[in-house]
């Protein structure tokens, strides 16, 4: 029996969600009072049905039952490669990026590929999610190209900033190899639709297929995470396991104990209020590049300039990702005296990996000596509750999530969580939180500045721009 399926640990292993620092009884007249969170639930109950009504229209919501076969073949791929390479690098962006940087952040070992192999127990992880050039040449630097194995990934197969790393890297294998592509290239595309399935039909790659209706933002839990996962020796089970738990927490009417509804009604009440920030603060260097993943989640999924209805909405809250504690150093100033326009998000963790024990000395100085006998984990869970003491005397709307463990259960619920509450953030907004259209006029033009066949009409709209004025350059 896995772990997970014992029902002592899955209670030891259930995520909280804190809000008190958010409501009046906290903050006074600058919190959220049980009356307009009353006022709120019908909506978030139509909300809730809403989503439950529309599940066939959120495949990824299916991602935690629907993947038996499609696991068992992600972990024989992965042991292939854990044995033969000694680099696995993921070519993509955006979201084929940020969730398998964060999961590897949290679940690994936080000085992965400086480990030797035989600690790691799979190959060094890069995740080349931006085109500068020098970026490119120091990944070349550093890996032997015949002993690594390359996961292009991108459901489109028309991202510029992939495909243009694909080419790379093709010319690359050809050069060393011979045009031995198939041992070295695994694709993460769509099944039937795209210039990657065409490419990787043609080479004979190894596919792994991204569901459809799957947008980017919502896919660390299909093949585009869970293979990068897999090759690093996460059980990706788990991390399903951890995500259908939360979903049964998501999926109740009783909005007042749905963490995703509840998260996502008091952010619309704090938006209601000015409060258009949302900090998200992970006091863990393993939940880092959460905060990563969670900007692009709430930003492309909420920032939207037309409703349902066609009207001009220009929703959204900009997303700020913070480190505790290193940003209470740097951020926490304005937080707590600050103008009055941020929700602050907490993530914390009750039992840390580790526990080093701060040495003892300087007896005669106390401000020093004072520290002697605690340990970093004692001193790490004081900076967080003093942080969130200080942002809440100041009357700063705040919440805490809090992780027993990071293990793949608890960053499964963690993942699934934030998706389900922007999916509840979109009901109530009123807007489509699943398309991105303001990302696909960028994309657009640059395809016409590069010549792309088809956007003559494009690239003649952006040389119609009028030139800079002299007057407005320094």
């Amino acid at each position: 029996m896995k772990r997970y399926e014992e029902a002592a640990w899955l209670d030891a292993m259930r995520l909280d969600v804190d809000y008190n620092n958010m409501m009046e009884a906290r903050l006074g007249a600058r919190g959220i009072a049980d009356a307009e969170l009353e006022a709120l639930a019908p909506r978030l109950e139509r909300a809730a049905d809403a989503l439950a009504g529309s599940r066939a229209a959120m495949p990824w919501r299916d991602l935690p039952y629907s993947q038996e076969d499609v696991v068992a073949r992600i972990e024989a791929v992965a042991a292939q490669v854990r044995a033969r390479f000694d680099a696995f690098v993921v070519l993509g962006i955006g979201g084929s990026a940020l969730g398998p940087i964060a999961v590897h952040q949290a679940l690994c070992h936080l000085r992965y590929n400086e480990l030797p192999k035989a600690k790691r127990g799979g190959p060094r992880l890069y995740v080349e999610d931006n085109v500068d050039p020098e970026r490119m040449a120091a990944l070349l630097d550093v890996i032997d190209v015949e002993r690594t194995m390359f996961n292009v990934v991108t459901k489109s197969g028309g991202t510029s900033e992939t495909m243009s790393q694909l080419l790379i890297v093709t010319e690359l294998l050809r050069e060393r190899l011979g045009g031995d592509l198939a041992s070295h290239v695994i694709a993460t595309t769509d099944e039937r639709r795209g210039n990657l399935i065409r490419i990787a039909k043609r080479e004979g790659l190894t596919t792994f297929f991204v569901p459809d209706g799957v947008g980017g933002r919502f896919s660390e839990l299909c093949p585009v995470g869970l293979l990068a996962a897999a090759v690093c020796g996460v059980d990706v089970r788990e991390l399903l396991a951890g995500a259908a738990y939360m979903d049964e927490r998501c999926s109740g009417r009783d909005v007042r104990r749905n963490p995703a509804a509840m998260l996502a009604g008091l952010k619309y009440l704090a938006m209601g209020r000015g409060c258009n920030v949302s900090v998200l603060m992970p006091y863990a260097d393993s939940l880092k590049y959460m905060a990563d993943w969670y900007a692009q989640l709430w930003a492309e999924s909420l920032g939207k300039r037309f409703g349902r209805d066609g009207s001009v909405v220009h929703a959204g809250q900009t997303p700020v990702k913070a480190l505790g504690v290193t940003d209470q150093h740097s951020q926490v100033q304005l937080y707590t005296e600050g103008p009055f326009d941020k929700v602050i998000g907490f993530l914390g963790v009750k039992q840390y990996r580790a526990s080093v024990p701060i040495g003892r000395g300087y007896a005669d100085i106390p401000d020093v000596s004072f520290l002697s006998g605690h340990t970093l984990e004692e001193l790490i869970h004081a900076e967080q509750s003093a942080t969130a003491y200080a942002v809440m005397k100041s009357g700063h709307l705040s919440y805490t999530i809090t992780l027993p463990e990071v293990n793949a259960f608890t960053v499964g619920e963690l993942l699934y969580l934030l998706e389900v509450t922007t999916a509840f953030a979109g009901e109530l907004l009123d807007i489509n939180a699943f398309d991105q259209p303001g990302v696909e006029e960028g994309k657009n033009a640059t395809y016409a500045l590069l010549g792309k066949p088809g956007y003559a009409e494009k690239r003649a709209e952006l040389q119609a721009q009028p030139k800079p004025d002299p007057r407005y350059l320094v």
